[in-house]
């Protein structure tokens, strides 16, 4: 009896049915809208959100003779966002998407109140001995977003009777609990993770700001919460036997999906995002590197977080706003981007003829964070073409993950073997060469690696049933092909990626400067 596993991303979602042997029967997607607002501002309409998650999730269950098969649902989502619902499950207000700035501290000080949010530094130590995160300055956390709400939007405050991150979301649309969990929580800054049965810490709570009675009430990870709501099983076909699973975030199920729950491995999933996870047993926090350990769905353990900023994000920018757009120009616009973009970088040679490409376009993350830095090309000539560009972007964001991956390896105190390659990123056979070169390690490119974070749903969901062991879940992980780093190239990328992370260092002051005036 297969299990419909949902996984909700920044732009897109895309929802699976997936089978005990991890194979897929069915899939759907659907694209999400972003609002940006003058003011720093990213939201999502969370209704908007749900009615697209339930035509995605009913389009991979049209390939199933019997849709009373399904045994359970799973939901994963980008995370660091806040939806706030009333009693009854209804927004109050827009989700408030990770990338909004509005809620950073500096920010926040200009509201009555305020000013009382900005940590100290010896709260800023108890926050990462406790929890493993302080509120970020950048306001890129769960925690800043419902302190925003809170200062900017009272009266949605007021009516709000519960925040929920974008998987808690789906998850009590489908079971009808206002809940969260170790995994689902993380970016609420709030719980204490120093142990397995996680709880909110009484400190941290006073600290926030936040009326304790609107944040959910945590519950295991391993427990379902429960079978779908009537109405839901019955827009969607299922029996009302089908259980809901407690959510993760996808990072976690990206993990799972990879199989970087054990292992000297390590997997990369290039989506919006770019993200580097693989597992450690113990909590621990970089403050210099911003990594930390982020609780793990598989009791005993940790993942790693390892967030690189704009990943694939990058790629649709150049693609949609330079070689693609519709503007005073003209109208290049083109229905299938991507499918130009192999053939057209092949032509190219492994460098880009110096040109470097910053990924930064909405500041970096790990291994320095900082808000004010921004993208562009580096070394441009006469010579330089568009499909100079092209490599250079995909080189550029392979670049940063090699630094990413770098301190990961550090700070998971081990070699990495291999990387495991997933993602929307990971359908380029040219980008999982160029992660081969650019890292030096050989990379496993996932067979539907678009739907890896599903697939890792559904396996853990028979995990946690008793129904698969660690080495079974690994063992349904699919390769679809290796890709060996070529020896021939390395010394032309160790000396450009040496320049790429002296690039980032060298123009910060610039970029600081440059943006001095922006609200990020």
């Amino acid at each position: 009896m297969p299990i419909l596993a949902i996984d909700l991303g920044t732009s897109n979602v895309k929802a699976a049915v997936v089978d005990r042997d991890g194979t897929l029967l069915g899939t759907g997607r659907g694209s999400i809208e972003t609002v940006h607002t003058p003011d720093g501002g990213a939201e999502q309409d969370a209704e908007r959100v749900w009615q697209t998650v339930l035509a995605a999730a009913d389009q991979a269950l049209a390939s199933l003779p019997n849709r009373h098969d399904v045994r359970g649902i799973a939901c994963a989502s980008q995370y660091s966002s806040i939806i706030p619902v009333d009693r009854q499950g209804c927004p109050t207000a827009n989700m408030v998407v990770w990338m909004d700035q509005r809620g950073a501290p500096s920010r926040l000080k200009t509201f009555p109140g305020g000013h009382r949010m900005k940590p100290n530094l010896f709260q800023m130590g108890r926050w990462v001995q406790i929890h493993g995160i302080p509120p970020l300055d950048s306001g890129a956390d769960s925690l800043a977003h419902m302190r925003w709400l809170k200062l900017a939007r009272p009266d949605a405050y007021e009516r709000t009777a519960t925040f929920l991150e974008p998987m808690d979301y789906l998850a009590m649309r489908l079971s009808g609990r206002h809940v969260s969990n170790r995994c689902s929580s993380f970016l609420m800054l709030l719980t204490d993770n120093r142990r397995p049965d996680v709880a909110y810490h009484p400190t941290l709570l006073k600290w926030s700001g936040l009326d304790a009675e609107k944040l959910p009430k945590l519950v295991p990870i391993d427990e379902p919460l429960g079978p779908v709501l009537s109405e839901v099983a019955e827009s969607l076909g299922l029996s009302r036997d089908t259980i809901v699973f407690p959510p993760i975030n996808d990072t976690q199920a990206g993990g799972v999906g990879a199989a970087a729950f054990a292992g000297n491995h390590a997997g990369i999933s290039i989506g919006t995002t770019g993200v580097c996870v693989t597992h450690v047993d113990f909590k621990r926090t970089d403050v210099l590197n911003s990594l930390v350990s982020m609780p793990s769905p598989i009791a005993g353990g940790y993942f790693v977080m390892a967030e690189a900023g704009i990943g694939g994000g990058a790629l649709d920018y150049f693609l949609e706003q330079l070689v693609f757009a519709n503007d005073g120009f003209a109208d290049h616009s083109l229905a299938e981007r991507f499918s130009a973009l192999d053939r057209a970088v092949a032509a190219i040679a492994p460098g880009s003829d110096g040109v470097l490409f910053l990924p930064w376009l909405t500041g970096s993350v790990t291994p320095a964070e900082d808000g004010k830095v921004r993208g562009g090309f580096l070394n441009l000539s006469l010579q330089t073409t568009r499909e100079h560009l092209g490599r250079a972007v995909l080189e550029g964001v392979a670049f940063n993950l090699r630094w990413v991956q770098g301190r990961v390896a550090r700070f998971a105190k081990r070699d990495i073997s291999r990387i495991r390659f997933y993602g929307g990123g990971a359908l380029s056979s040219a980008w999982a060469q160029i992660f081969a070169d650019i890292l030096r390690l050989p990379v496993e490119q996932l067979r539907e690696p678009e739907y890896a974070v599903s697939r890792g749903l559904a396996l853990l969901g028979y995990h946690h049933l008793g129904e698969l062991s660690l080495e079974e879940m690994e063992a349904r992980v699919p390769i679809a092909a290796t890709y060996e780093p070529r020896p021939e190239v390395a010394l032309r990328y160790d000396t450009m990626f040496a320049q790429f992370v002296r690039a980032f260092r060298k123009n910060r002051s610039v970029f600081r400067a440059l943006n001095a005036g922006s609200e990020s």
